[in-house]
């Protein structure tokens, strides 16, 4: 099958970025998509950082430092950008008005009026794909409650839990970063890094809250500055944000949970739904596991635990005995961002990456949970506005 080759361009050249030129690596994995990535430009403010892509990545013929030259570049088709939050609003309306497409990374803007100018520039521009990372609803457990959800398996929803928790952070020596002051991370602290996964799959279902109750703790006050001193942590480690949910037939309480110092975690994303005909769990911990709990008024109530096959949303040449992983669900993350970019509204699967309006969503929430932590109170959330 002849592929479309869609040439990449990568601005920062991280952990993340190195984790996307991987997958590219790994596209013979994909059985029978007509698509491929090929990174051919790569920018970062520290050539250093770019030197790993030209050493390992042969596709590569540019690596620069001013990103302006990587949207210049007609062989450059579309942008992978992961920057600091600080850096968004800048970065991804200039890649917009450009006419490159873009996957970029959360929370889209380091706070809502910076997600304001990144979609006043995409709906300037309705020809460009905007798209937003976030690879865990691409596990298949993930994507089997999806399927549940859109068949009406869950009838009547109780409640609603999903998180994002990982402990990488609890150890007080761990010296400072970007993402722990105010000026890179914006005011959000753990909800801007780590909310839009958990919000993703909620948002998608159409569970938008209306009111949000936000409990915010710093657990770390302060951290080595890498220099002999200490510097105070100003962002939130944790977020324990309590929703109400009302669509056009039913309401419901939700909790969504952000947590960078979680003990016993390790990048833990889980989801749980329960309702009045079923109820369904899925988490990171457990990836080959999905659990389900059917429900006939005076039947037995009972969780049904399975292990999930590797079942993924595009098929691959793995056997569904073997178990899904983090790198696995960037690949099909990728997939589906490329799989948009050739073929349109006729995706081999219909599952695409998360959206820009959830992107919004998510500002519009993690805004009213600030206000909530600061004053105690229940806050409205103006969807409207």
């Amino acid at each position: 099958m002849e592929k479309m080759k869609i040439r990449f361009g990568v601005i920062g050249c991280g952990l993340m970025g190195k984790e996307f030129a991987s997958a590219a690596a790994r596209w013979c994995h994909l059985s029978n998509v007509n698509f491929m990535p090929q990174i051919t430009a790569v920018c970062d403010a520290n050539p250093a950082a770019a030197s790993w892509f030209t050493d390992n990545v042969p596709t590569v013929k540019k690596a620069v430092t001013d990103y302006r030259e990587l949207l210049a570049d007609p062989e450059v088709d579309a942008i992978y950008c992961a920057v600091p939050h600080n850096l968004h609003a800048q970065l991804y309306t200039d890649i917009i008005r450009a006419g490159k497409h873009l996957l970029g990374e959360k929370p889209f803007g380091i706070d809502l009026e910076a997600n304001r100018q990144i979609m006043q520039a995409i709906r300037e521009h309705p020809d460009v794909i905007v798209r937003c990372s976030s690879e865990f609803p691409f596990f298949p457990g993930a994507q089997r409650i999806a399927e549940w959800v859109a068949a009406g398996q869950f009838g009547r929803i109780i409640e609603v839990e999903a998180g994002f928790w990982h402990s990488s952070d609890l150890d007080p020596r761990k010296p400072i970063n970007w993402k722990r002051r105010i000026a890179t991370n914006g005011e959000y602290g753990c909800m801007g890094d780590l909310g839009m996964h958990v919000a993703h799959l909620p948002l998608r279902f159409g569970w938008k809250p209306n009111r949000v109750r936000a409990l915010l703790t710093k657990v770390v006050e302060e951290r080595p500055d890498g220099r002999g001193g200490m510097v105070p942590c100003e962002t939130w480690d944790n977020a324990i944000l309590a929703c109400d949910v009302a669509t056009a037939d039913q309401s419901f309480p939700m909790v969504l949970s952000t947590k960078r110092i979680a003990p016993g975690h390790a990048n833990t994303w889980f989801i749980r739904i329960l309702g009045t005909k079923g109820s369904a769990e899925f988490s990171t911990k457990n990836p080959k596991q999905a659990a389900f709990l059917p429900y006939i008024p005076g039947g037995e109530q009972a969780w049904h635990v399975a292990d999930v096959p590797y079942k993924t949303a595009y098929e691959t040449i793995t056997g569904g005995i073997f178990e899904f992983g983090f790198s696995d669900s960037i690949l099909q993350m990728w997939a589906a961002f490329c799989d948009e970019l050739a073929n349109g509204s006729r995706m081999m699967q219909p599952f695409t990456c998360a959206t820009p309006e959830e992107a919004e969503a998510s500002h519009k929430l993690f805004t009213a949970a600030l206000e909530s932590g600061k004053t105690g109170q229940t806050i409205a959330i103006p969807w409207g506005n």
